[in-house]
């Protein structure tokens, strides 16, 4: 008996639109090695052929009959789960005004005929390689956060402790005139700092009561097993998410563990995270104690400015309370 398999067309489908067929044409010729192409003459069948079939980039024309190609693109962005797509307007139109409209409504490049294949062959090339790159840091950042709220899981019955205490740990950082793109790296890595605990048994992790001394040294062990799981980076999140992990339960004091570092030795992640995680674990339901009150959780703080934590963090974590409550109330425990 003779099996036949069927081979899987993986090429990425890019929509051509123009009113012109000889403009289509064109970029059949060019495009059609490697790429799987749809073709449509006018906006309304774009944007039917866009939500049926999801291309991975579109070529749109801007002078068309009925809807323009820029309020095609408009159309495009306004819908969430269209707006990621990338348009390259493809058109006849030079004026700096028209190519400013053109990245005014939504679109990443703007090509003018007459086409050289050369070039739309490189642009089209270069913006998927740029969705494909978002893709893949989407995708770790995903990964990252779900192995975070795998450890969560283990002492919290939402995870929502480390959707949480990511937020607060933005807002300290960000109060702490960090820019946004460093802030969200941090928000980023945060949901790792506890991962080790996917190594504690959970006769531990959730006994009722206070852990023996030799409790507490397996329940320490957290930290170790946490550097391990994430392993050494040169940089980025993982970087940054290791040493959030082999931080965050150091003491501004030098109490802390496991190193026993002191003040601006501790990296600054550590420190934010440790305000950040030690509020949240305190205003929470916990196996062991009920939720304290955002005051207590507060009076708790400046008592241990100094002492447990830096205190510049816990004074601009103070200053910015009502976001800290906004992102409390809106991933409360409750309401999971």
């Amino acid at each position: 008996m003779t099996t036949s398999f069927e081979t899987r067309d993986e090429r990425p489908v890019l929509l051509c639109v123009d009113d012109e067929p000889a403009n289509l044409q064109v970029l059949r010729q060019v495009l059609q090695q490697d790429y799987r192409l749809l073709f449509a003459r006018d906006g309304a069948r774009a944007l039917e052929l866009v939500a049926a079939e999801r291309p991975a980039l579109i070529l749109l024309d801007v002078m068309m009959p009925g809807m323009t190609g820029y309020q095609v693109c408009s159309a495009l962005k306004a819908d969430a789960a269209l707006a990621a797509i990338p348009v390259i307007f493809v058109t006849a139109l030079s004026e700096m005004d028209d190519e400013a409209r053109g990245f005014e409504v939504g679109a990443v490049d703007y090509i003018v005929k007459p086409l050289r294949p050369a070039i739309v062959r490189a642009r089209v090339r270069t913006h998927l390689s740029l969705v494909r790159v978002e893709e893949l840091r989407e995708t770790r950042l995903q990964i990252i956060q779900r192995l975070g709220l795998a450890a969560e899981y283990k002492d919290n019955e939402t995870g929502l402790h480390v959707i949480r205490m990511s937020h607060y740990s933005r807002l300290l950082a960000l109060a702490c005139g960090w820019s946004e793109a460093r802030a969200d790296d941090l928000f980023h890595a945060a949901p790792m700092h506890d991962i080790g605990k996917i190594g504690v048994p959970d006769n531990i992790l959730r006994k009722n009561g206070a852990l023996t001394p030799e409790e507490w040294d397996v329940m320490r062990s957290h930290v170790d097993i946490g550097a391990r799981i994430i392993g050494e980076h040169d940089g980025g999140l993982l970087a940054m998410a290791a040493v959030i992990a082999g931080s965050h339960h150091e003491k501004w004091d030098g109490s802390g563990y496991p190193q026993g570092l002191a003040g601006e030795a501790i990296p600054i992640e550590g420190r934010i995270v440790a305000v950040a995680d030690v509020f949240d674990a305190l205003t929470s339901v916990r196996p062991y104690k009920p939720a304290w009150t955002v005051e207590d959780a507060c009076a708790l703080l400046r008592d241990q400015r100094g002492r447990h934590f830096d205190p510049a963090l816990v004074d601009r974590f103070l200053g910015c309370l009502p976001a800290v409550l906004e992102v409390k109330a809106r991933w409360a425990e409750t309401e999971a």
